[in-house]
């Protein structure tokens, strides 16, 4: 518990609501002494001395003298293994059967008296004492899995283990969810445990809501992509390597996974950024694909008050010029804070204004918090308390309904690991929909319970269905936001089949992406948590959920006008793009900052609404490929060692190098480019990279640069497509693809590729090799 959350326990403690929680602290304490008695003592193992091995498909079986080690490349390439018969499946990361064996791979004897599975991109060697090492084709070493331990209780029960993994010494790691200290992750301990760190955050505040045991580790050697598939609770120790400048003598980075319980198995993807991705988005499940109108700017406050309120910030944008697509209401609309109701006296005719709206071109989205209020006669209780033979929610080890403190009051929880409870929590979004909203965030459901001088989350020891396998919330916890936001997914597409849901959600784990996004949290209100924003996008996107953003200004406290200008700046190159704030803090409207702030954000809106077809094709190319559309600026060029240390500046696609501000009083800023030639979008400055160039960051913008020869589909002056075609370098080819928007239903993508060279100091645009088959206007900058 950090300083903040003793300092909210301690005036909790002094209310009604904090007497509650206090009571609902103790409750969880007792809960877990209860049900959860002391490990005492442990006997440690290891895997002993190889004894046999048996070939299988894809790979085999490796025995040792106390556990076996089962190895399985799948189709594909993605390789599989797992200890003491842990298979892929079950497994909340996988929305389907595990991937087939490849057939081609097979076990065999090594040398020093090892085993081997050969693939086509991978060697998997595995030693006499479990040493699991991973090769290139040429036989260079991505990654050494030395041989795990685990610490058995003697008394029984679930087995703690730990993973120490070596990875070379240039490498640099990646990933692990949603993390504020990155996108490189430095030497450090991360925890492995979604969590509110209550009520705002910054660099330094770790875990957050969304932990993954996903990392990308980039080196000299190759890209890799490890995910240690275990839910528990864990954290993962990080050190970077040292390279021996000539001796020879290098020391490798080094990665300790330990966690409390559950299987050790592990799934790894090898490539160049863009294949991994790609395999781990194939082997996890396609990002869903937001409407196109989720694309747009976004606008949220926790405290809009009344309808009235609502209609004055819409028709504050409309007034002064700025493009607003989407307006979030946060639990203030509800009746007491109660899920699926609404203050009919704050907002008399919801569905009259969610219609109204929708003619301006502005949808309603709705906040849903998984806690329900415990109180019969409460609709959603009391429905909830007829599903299945039990109820729907979650019990303690001695039947009873648990119970924690939330902004209803008293609440108990869904259970979304029960196949029941999600069809039942997902048919409860139809009052949403009739209220006029066109979409969802989920929020609160790490799950929460307000803390008192505690963790802010429900009993270890509830019990969870987990899909009828039965279990505790160690196992569930961390995967409770993602069931929570596939109820919600599948809810949705079941009441309205003909359009595309849009749902994100502040928790999440390992193939959240098929449900939706999420977005920053609480982060707070600041220099450092303007660059924690970028951070986060950046590491969810490697971790395979690509839509996300932040708290445009931050959610606490009041944002001085550059820093609210370069947030909102770099949060209209980001693809949730929302302002939001908390009930307390200042504004978050463009023209509350002042005619200079006001100028600069309307430019900024205005570019957005203009690369709208850019961020459609984007949206439907992580789709097909899992590539994020925010990418970091080694992803064309892993081995250009000054693009891994870059932190400060993204990819936008492949067309795009985005340079935000992410300071104050900056008037010019240094950019690291990738190999080739870039365009300044505004001066027409040619620059060549590799290399670092200084470029204009003048107040009223931020540098964005062109890769020559992209072609960049955008929205021309009479509202049409046009495509934006940057000339290439003579000698060098460019092109790009485009996918037409094609409305918010499940229309297959249709993707149009271009191809771009230069002839006789004249731009050829070709599509698919022909080019008379470019249908829409042409404009060629920088030739």
């Amino acid at each position: 518990m950090n300083g903040r959350d003793l300092v909210r326990s301690v005036k909790l403690v002094g209310s009604k609501r904090g007497l509650r929680t206090v009571r609902s602290a103790w409750r969880r304490s007792r809960a877990d002494a209860r049900a959860l008695p002391s490990r005492g003592a442990e006997r440690a193992r290891v895997p002993g001395a190889l004894v046999d091995a048996e070939p299988g498909p894809g790979g085999g079986v490796v025995r040792f003298a106390r556990s076996e080690l089962s190895i399985r490349v799948a189709v594909g390439g993605a390789v599989f293994w797992g200890w003491d018969g842990a298979e892929p499946l079950p497994s909340y990361a996988l929305p389907g059967p595990a991937p087939e064996a490849d057939p081609r791979a097979v076990l065999e004897p090594d040398k020093d008296g090892g085993w081997q599975v050969v693939s086509e991109r991978l060697t998997v060697a595995v030693s006499r004492h479990g040493a699991v090492e991973l090769r290139t084709p040429g036989g260079v070493v991505l990654r050494r899995e030395l041989p795990p331990r685990w610490w058995e209780p003697v008394a029984g029960g679930p087995a703690r283990w730990v993973q120490r993994s070596e990875v070379p010494a240039d490498a640099r790691f990646f990933g692990l969810g949603g993390r504020a200290a990155g996108p490189r992750l430095r030497d450090g301990v991360y925890g492995l445990w979604n969590t509110d760190p209550g009520g705002r955050f910054g660099p330094e505040d770790d875990p957050l809501y969304v932990t993954m045991p996903v990392q990308l580790v980039v080196s000299d050697a190759g890209t890799h992509l490890a995910f240690h598939d275990n839910s528990w609770a864990g954290r993962v120790a990080l050190r970077e390597g040292e390279e021996g400048a000539g001796s020879g003598h290098d020391r490798p980075g080094t990665s300790e996974m330990r966690v409390d319980g559950g299987p050790l198995r592990c799934w790894v993807v090898v490539g160049t950024p863009a294949r991994v991705l790609q395999g781990w988005t194939a082997l996890t499940g396609a990002p869903a694909l937001p409407p196109s109108w989720a694309l747009g700017p976004q606008h949220a406050r926790w405290g809009f008050e009344s309808g009235r309120e609502v209609r004055r910030i819409v028709s504050g944008y409309r007034e002064r010029g700025l493009p607003l697509s989407v307006l979030h209401l946060d639990i203030d609309h509800y009746d007491a804070h109660r899920v699926f109701t609404v203050d009919h006296e704050r907002f008399p005719d919801l569905p009259g204004l969610a219609e109204e709206l929708r003619g301006d071109g502005v949808r309603l989205v709705s906040i849903v918090d998984p806690a329900v209020p415990a109180a019969p006669g409460n609709a959603v209780f009391d429905s909830g308390a007829a599903v299945g033979s039990s109820g729907a929610f979650v019990r303690d080890g001695r039947g009873r309904i648990v119970r924690g403190e939330v902004w209803p009051g008293e609440c108990v929880y869904p259970d979304f690991t029960d196949p029941e409870v999600r069809e039942w929590w997902g048919g409860l979004y139809a009052e949403r929909l009739a209220q006029g909203f066109s979409g969802v965030w989920h929020d609160m459901n790490e799950p929460v319970s307000f803390a008192a001088f505690g963790d802010p989350t429900l009993p270890r020891s509830a019990r969870h269905s987990l899909e009828g396998r039965g279990g505790d919330h160690r196992e569930a916890h961390n995967v409770y936001g993602l069931a929570m936001a596939r109820a919600g997914y599948e809810g949705l597409r079941r009441l309205r089949p003909e359009e595309r849901p849009f749902l994100f959600s502040r928790s999440g784990w390992a193939g959240m992406q098929r449900y939706g996004g999420t977005w920053s949290g609480d982060v707070a209100t600041g220099w450092p948590g303007l660059r924690a924003s970028l951070a986060l996008v950046l590491g969810l996107g490697l971790c395979g959920v690509p839509y996300s953003g932040p708290d445009v200004g931050g959610f606490d406290g009041s944002p001085s006008p550059e820093m609210y200008l370069r947030w909102f700046q770099l949060g209209a190159y980001l693809p949730l793009f929302r302002t939001h704030a908390a009930i307390d803090a200042g504004r978050r409207e463009p023209w509350e900052f002042g005619p200079r702030v006001l100028d600069a954000a309307r430019g900024v809106l205005l570019e957005r609404e203009r690369l709208r077809p850019y961020w459609v094709t984007l949206a439907q190319l992580a789709r097909l490929t899992g590539a994020p559309y925010v990418r970091p600026l080694w992803w064309g060029a892993p081995g250009d060692r000054a693009l891994r240390e870059c932190e400060d500046a993204f990819l936008l696609g492949d067309a795009l190098l985005v340079a935000p501000v992410l300071g104050p009083g900056v008037g010019e800023r240094a950019v690291r480019l990738p190999p080739g030639r870039w365009y300044d979008t505004v001066t027409g400055a040619v620059h060549e990279g590799p290399g670092q160039v200084v470029v204009d960051a003048p107040l009223s913008r931020v540098p964005v640069l062109a890769r020559a020869g992209s072609v960049i589909p955008v929205r021309g002056a009479d509202g049409g497509l046009e495509l934006e075609v940057w000339a290439p370098a003579e000698g060098r080819g460019g092109g790009g693809s485009v996918v037409r928007d094609t409305g918010d239903g499940w229309e297959p993508a249709v993707v149009e590729r271009y191809t771009t060279r230069l002839v006789d100091g004249r731009v050829v645009v070709e599509r698919d090799g022909e080019e008379g088959l470019v249908d829409c206007p042409v404009r060629v900058r920088g030739l």
